[in-house]
């Protein structure tokens, strides 16, 4: 059964490769809730998708519009799906382990070895300078 909407090659793909079934997925249309008054309070256009197999539930209020709405949820349904399957190996654990590797304090060691590159280099720039000629 083909996805009720038109996502791109890249997420059809990775959809496929979790094994997301288009019918497995109930979709809801409710009203948003916070900021922006009463088009926010008269309309349905946040949508909520359930994945019915693992229980996961995805919300997108981020568009005015329904459909744009819509397009994010099934979007982040199948990341959040994704990230289940595969765990490790999913793109959004790559990128958190990425920036946690980023942010980590260097050890000793290295920060020695580094510090004295650093002298090093120190070393050779000030053996450049020129010597005055009085």
């Amino acid at each position: 059964m083909p996805f009720p909407i038109e996502l791109s090659p890249e997420y059809q793909e990775k959809a496929h490769g979790v094994g997301l079934r288009p019918e497995d997925v109930r979709e809801n249309f409710i009203r948003g809730t916070g900021h922006g008054g009463q088009k926010v309070n008269k309309t349905a256009s946040t949508v909520q998708l359930v994945h019915q197999p693992t229980e996961i539930i995805v919300r997108s209020q981020r568009f005015r519009e329904q459909h744009l709405n819509r397009l994010d949820a099934w979007k982040l349904l199948i990341l959040k799906i994704e990230e289940r399957v595969k765990g490790r190996e999913s793109k959004l654990q790559q990128e958190i382990y990425k920036i946690r590797k980023q942010k980590a304090r260097r050890s000793r060691k290295s920060k020695e070895k580094m510090l004295q590159e650093k002298h090093q280099h120190g070393t050779i720039k000030e053996m450049r300078q020129s010597i005055d000629a009085d």
